[in-house]
């Protein structure tokens, strides 16, 4: 989000005025050449950092939860990294949809925070995960999931779905690495221990495995614009932005989002 500088003869836009925005590639930079198809304006009253951390983190919340995982009122539904800043959005929506949430977090710093958000239940991933949901979640079965974990938490929770249940993958924590350098290695053996689970056994048990990145919605402007306005209609809560970074501090943002001890979104401000 910031400021336009310079706009096209022909745009709806003008110089000076407060936006926010969303680009496939290049955002750590000082100034963007952007379509304006994919520039709303910033809402009144709202920092630019709260614009830099609301249109992909709701809007990945909001196409795993209505377009793919239809949550229904009622629904019990696992959302990881839930103090996160799609983890934050999505039980904001799921709530607003009459959801049982859960949300999961690997530190028990972030439980308070996920507590006043207004989750149901709360857990801290661990080797007891099963046994953890089994006791927060009644019926010990879940509708709904967001997942971004991968590795047994991936697993495990496919096996705690209940029939008609799906799981909605965006992404894969478990392949992180805290250091500076890849351990290959490690990557190695955690792609090769991946969670396989078999296509052909999903109709006996009816659940469903489904997978997105928004960056494929890229081309699809009007899509993306409906879901801006049905989540402007929802009137959720403000972004939370938990931690902001100097520009010339990049690297160090990038390390502290790697390090799994983050809530909200991470910003970067120019």
């Amino acid at each position: 989000s910031g400021v336009v500088t310079k706009a096209g003869r022909n745009s709806s836009y003008s110089e000076g005025q407060a936006i926010m925005g969303i680009t496939r590639f290049g955002a750590y930079t000082t100034h963007l050449n952007i379509d304006e198809r994919y520039v709303v304006n910033l809402p009144e009253g709202w920092s630019f950092e709260k614009g830099a951390a609301y249109l992909v983190q709701a809007m990945t919340a909001y196409y795993a939860l209505i377009n793919l995982g239809n949550v229904q009122k009622g629904q019990k539904v696992l959302i990881h990294s839930g103090a996160g800043g799609v983890g934050l959005f999505a039980n904001r929506i799921a709530k607003k949809m009459g959801a049982f949430t859960v949300g999961t977090t690997g530190h028990d710093s972030k439980i308070a925070i996920m507590q006043e958000e207004g989750y149901d239940a709360t857990i801290i991933r661990s080797r007891r995960f099963s046994e953890d949901i089994a006791k927060v979640v009644p019926g010990e079965k879940l509708d709904l999931i967001l997942e971004c974990i991968g590795g047994k938490i991936l697993k495990q929770g496919f096996e705690m779905l209940a029939p008609e249940g799906r799981m909605v993958v965006y992404g894969s924590a478990h392949f992180t690495t805290q250091a500076d350098r890849p351990n290959y290695a490690r990557l190695l053996y955690n792609y090769v221990l991946r969670p396989k689970i078999d296509p052909l056994q999903l109709p006996n048990t009816n659940r469903s495995v489904m997978g997105f990145n928004l960056i494929w919605l890229y081309d699809q402007v009007e899509k993306m614009h409906h879901m801006i306005q049905q989540l402007a209609a929802m009137n959720l809560p403000d972004p939370k932005v938990g931690h902001s970074f100097p520009f010339a501090d990049l690297p160090n943002a990038v390390r502290k989002l790697r390090s799994g001890t983050t809530s909200g979104k991470v910003v970067v401000i120019v």
